[in-house]
């Protein structure tokens, strides 16, 4: 195996499986997805650690690498199916996008940042993932052109309710994320039924907000 195919192995197998994650379907989708294609050449001896890695963006609008096991359990939380249309926000550099891309029929992909949109879109292409469209769009407004959606992924943390977002679910659909909006963060799943919303906490999770979902500053008289 090469050190990049071993790195992987250990990644699921220290990381991924210890945080129970049992669906095959995920396991086999990160083993066969070259993680360290989706950061910078000088970040890739990292791709495979325990950590939020940054992959592109500028400043307070950094754009990361979720680590593989909140990655994991946020998508094994989503039940996709191999029907699903599926949303990623915030793909950042199209990791995401390319494992559940793996499992289910369709994917769009959006990202706030061009360039990181841009490189997203060509590196899944050079994987062969067909099945995955990349949108340049605010994290907030989704992409309604391609609702509704089974399943949307929050590929980073917000800090308010995402209303639009929830409004692209389709009846049935389920989005998954970790809120921020109390304190600790909790990963959670939000799903759609009879026009109605339930929210149901997963685990207590963190992940770098994504632009465009924090809280606005509140002025102090």
């Amino acid at each position: 195996m090469s050190g990049f195919s071993t790195a992987r192995q250990k990644m699921v197998d220290g990381q991924v499986r210890t945080s129970d994650v049992t669906d095959s379907r995920i396991l086999d989708a990160m083993l066969g997805t070259p993680r360290e294609a989706f950061v910078p050449a000088a970040q890739q001896p990292l791709a495979y650690l325990d950590l939020d890695l940054e992959v592109g963006g500028a400043a307070a609008a950094k754009r990361y690498l979720l680590k593989s096991a909140l990655t994991a359990k946020l998508l094994q939380a989503a039940e996709l199916k191999s029907s699903d249309n599926v949303l990623v926000v915030g793909a950042a550099s199209g990791y995401v996008a390319a494992i559940a891309a793996k499992i289910a029929a369709r994917v769009t992909a959006t990202e706030s940042d061009s360039a990181l949109a841009s490189q997203a879109a060509k590196t899944l292409a050079g994987l062969g993932l067909a099945n995955i469209t990349v949108r340049n769009a605010a994290s907030a407004d989704g992409e309604p052109d391609s609702a509704p959606y089974d399943v949307i992924v929050l590929n980073g943390a917000t800090e308010i309710p995402p209303e639009r977002l929830f409004g692209q679910l389709a009846e049935g659909g389920r989005l998954v994320g970790v809120f921020a909006t109390v304190k600790p963060s909790r990963a959670m799943v939000v799903t759609h039924a009879h026009g109605d919303l339930g929210h149901r906490t997963l685990f207590d999770a963190s992940a770098p907000l994504l632009p465009g979902l924090e809280r606005r500053a509140e002025f102090v008289f």
